[in-house]
C-alpha cells in the first residue's frame, strides 16, 4: 500500500482546501459537488444525521452562511491513489468548544475526489 503518495496527497489536499473555501463562503453548489452523489453518502454533524446526497444537499440549501472557521490542526492521509481521510480541528469566533471534522474521500473516475462520509462534532 502506497501511503501518502506525493501526487495523490497533493490532489486530495487541494480538494480539501477547495471544500474549506466553499464552506467559509457558503458556496452551496461547490459543497454539493464535493459530496458524492449517492444514497450511500453519509454526513453526521452536531444534531444532524444525514443519509444520502439528497438529504445532505437539502440541509446545505436550508442552512445560511456560518461564521468563518479557523483550522487549528489538519492531517490528510492518502491510502493508495484513490482513497484518503482528512481530519481537522477548528474554531469559530465566539466558539468556546473545539470543532472536529473527519472526512473520508474517494477519487472516482471522471469525477475526481469526493467526500463519501463526514462527521463533525464539538468537544466538551
Amino acid at each position: 500500500m502506497d501511503v501518502n503518495n506525493p501526487a495523490a496527497l497533493a490532489e486530495l489536499t487541494a480538494a480539501f482546501n477547495r471544500y474549506e473555501v466553499a464552506l467559509n463562503t457558503n458556496d452551496v453548489p461547490v459543497l454539493d459537488e464535493i459530496f458524492k452523489v449517492a444514497p450511500e453518502t453519509v454526513r453526521y454533524g452536531v444534531n444532524e444525521h444525514l443519509y444520502g446526497h439528497a438529504e445532505i444537499a437539502a440541509f446545505r440549501a436550508g442552512r445560511g452562511p456560518q461564521a468563518e472557521r479557523v483550522l487549528t490542526r489538519t492531517i490528510i492521509t492518502t491510502y493508495g491513489p484513490d482513497h484518503g481521510i482528512a481530519w481537522t480541528e477548528f474554531t469559530r469566533p465566539g466558539m468556546t468548544r473545539v470543532g472536529r471534522q473527519t472526512q473520508s474521500w474517494v477519487r472516482f473516475p471522471g469525477e475526481g475526489w469526493r467526500v463519501v462520509a463526514a462527521h463533525v462534532s464539538l468537544s466538551g
